[in-house]
């Protein structure tokens, strides 16, 4: 097991492929599981042609910490001192769900450290969106009630309602436990109540890739637009899916990313 203790946390990381090239680090979304359930089937894949470091934040099981409540800048801090641990230069950022302000935010306060980002599902800010409010408000509500209602809202919203019927019924009774409202996941959705990063956008020189979920019903797509519409150097793309895009469209996610950090 990788650490790097960063503040009150011991931050576990793990490295994937070999060679040259520059390192892809990946940046996961709200839950326990952190990296594991996020980037387990993609991170191979990304190293086969590149190095590639996935990150467990605080609030991850993999992670110890003090259990304070979490910001994105504190978080910004785990995944900067990782960078600065598995690379002399600038990586390729990318975060996912949560992990996209957290990305986002490393890029505007550590420009040094991004050479291209990619955002993926993400969102600039909470309040002021009702439907995003109420919706992380529910998870806190049910986390702390009915574990499989927990699940079964956050596999509602997490995927297509064509991919969940596609895939049927076993296989979504499979899903709903994935998730499941730990502390640590608890702590992830508190702090996606308050994100807010809108001052930092302007700041990210780094060249941007968005990219949003069509069907997205955890974080609607009208988000993935504004974080375009903000970040002046980038690019946008919009793929056939749920929040969670990879796991639904993985060959086509993959395709875009890659075309994207391969551009020079």
């Amino acid at each position: 097991m990788t650490t790097i203790t960063v503040a009150d946390a011991r931050v576990h990381y793990e490295e994937f492929g070999s060679g040259e090239g520059v390192p892809l680090v990946l940046v996961h979304g709200t839950g326990s599981a952190g990296a594991g359930l996020t980037w387990g089937d993609l991170a191979p894949r990304f190293a086969e042609r590149r190095p590639v470091v996935t990150v467990d934040l605080s609030g991850s099981d993999r992670t110890e910490d003090e259990g304070g409540p979490l910001t994105v800048e504190g978080l910004a801090d785990q995944v900067s001192a990782v960078v600065g641990a598995v690379s002399r230069g600038p990586v390729d950022l990318l975060g996912f769900s949560m992990g996209a302000p957290v990305a986002a935010a490393v890029a505007a306060l550590r420009p040094e450290q991004v050479r291209r980002l990619v955002l993926v599902s993400g969102w600039a800010h909470t309040d002021g969106d009702e439907y995003l409010r109420n919706l992380f408000t529910l998870w806190l509500r049910l986390g702390s009630l009915d574990a499989d209602a927990f699940g079964r809202s956050v596999t509602m919203t997490g995927f297509s309602q064509s991919f969940l019927n596609t895939i049927g019924r076993d296989q979504v009774e499979q899903l709903i436990p994935n998730m499941p409202p730990t502390p640590g996941t608890l702590r992830h959705v508190e702090l996606d109540t308050r994100v807010d990063i809108r001052k930092l956008l302007p700041r990210i020189s780094a060249r941007t890739l968005v990219v949003g979920a069509r069907h997205d019903a955890t974080v609607p797509v009208a988000h993935s637009k504004a974080l375009h519409a903000a970040i002046a150097a980038s690019d946008y793309a919009e793929l056939d899916a749920g929040h969670v895009v990879f796991f639904e469209q993985p060959d086509a996610f993959l395709g875009a990313v890659t075309r994207f950090l391969d551009a020079g």
